[in-house]
């Protein structure tokens, strides 16, 4: 795909993030992880993004990674493009993005690089030396510790024909509105937050047709049910959904940290979908919050 059918591609439905499958004992399950994208793959997503933040990136060995990336190629859509979760400092990221178009992934997402702040400049230096160490496309996730100004983000635009995407993890309204009005069409704007679909709406309206579903790990004919009534503005249906499944998903997400991850494995066990236990320093949702999970699921089939 050029990097303009990769925005369109990306732009035009949901977006799925797919968990990492893991065997109890903590390896990499590839087998595990290759049936859950066939599973996935059944269901219509605009773009497939492997060991992402859902994916416990952050939790994945070197020795690991290119073993992901090419599972979740090989067993994905011929017409989903695979992005390739890359991060950490410059000289690893770098690295990893390689690893990643080795692999055969249409492009990649810069996570965050952890720990450190860092003036706009050196993150501006650390997109361009990812940018022109691939070929493939980069999108560029905000989110905790980096933030990149309008101006900013222009720039890169400027110096990198293969930044491609902009992803909100900030929730800032307005400065989404900025950036959205500063690059226009030149990047694939997406929403990014945890539990996106409750920014989904105001999102739309300034013209961001996309985001991210972690849910889609486990109910994904609820996220796509969910995602067709924001594109169609279907108010009852978005208002139903809320109040019954995603608002009390918010307050199960919220009781402990991590739980934006731990609890969707969760759910994708609940479903009969397994893909293991989350790897520390993550911990596990305990019986009475499982119930409460079940419960959500069951209520919304």
């Amino acid at each position: 795909m050029t990097f303009d059918e990769i925005k369109r591609k990306i732009g035009s439905g949901l977006l799925s993030f797919p968990i990492t499958d893991f065997t109890a004992g903590g390896e990499f399950d590839a087998a595990g992880y290759a049936k859950r994208l066939q599973w996935l793959s059944s269901y219509p997503a605009a773009g497939l993004f492997a060991a992402g933040g859902t994916g416990e990136f952050f939790s994945i060995g070197y020795d690991e990674y290119d073993a992901v990336i090419r599972t979740a190629v090989e067993n994905s859509s011929a017409d989903v493009p695979v992005l390739a979760g890359v991060g950490y400092g410059t000289r690893m990221a770098v690295d990893l993005a390689r690893r990643a178009e080795k692999a055969g992934a249409a492009g990649i997402l810069v996570l965050p690089h952890y720990l450190m702040f860092a003036e706009e400049a050196g993150v501006i230096a650390h997109m361009t030396a990812i940018c022109k160490a691939v070929g493939i496309g980069v999108i560029y996730y905000a989110r905790d510790n980096t933030k990149l100004s309008p101006a900013g983000l222009e720039k890169l635009a400027a110096t990198c024909p293969n930044f491609i995407g902009y992803k909100d993890g900030l929730g800032d309204l307005q400065l989404m509105q900025r950036i959205h009005y500063r690059l226009g069409d030149r990047v694939v704007h997406i929403g990014g937050l945890p539990t996106a679909e409750v920014f989904a709406q105001p999102y739309l309206e300034m013209g961001v047709t996309t985001y991210s579903s972690a849910v889609f790990n486990f109910v994904p004919e609820l996220a796509l049910k969910f995602y067709a009534a924001v594109r169609a503005r279907d108010t009852a249906v978005i208002d139903r959904l809320m109040k019954s499944f995603y608002l009390p998903l918010i307050d199960l997400r919220d009781r402990k940290k991590g739980y934006a991850v731990s609890m969707i494995k969760a759910g994708a066990t609940l479903v009969g979908h397994s893909a293991g236990p989350v790897r520390t320093p993550l911990t596990e949702l305990d019986a009475a919050e499982l119930e409460t999970l079940k419960g959500l699921i069951e209520a919304n089939r």
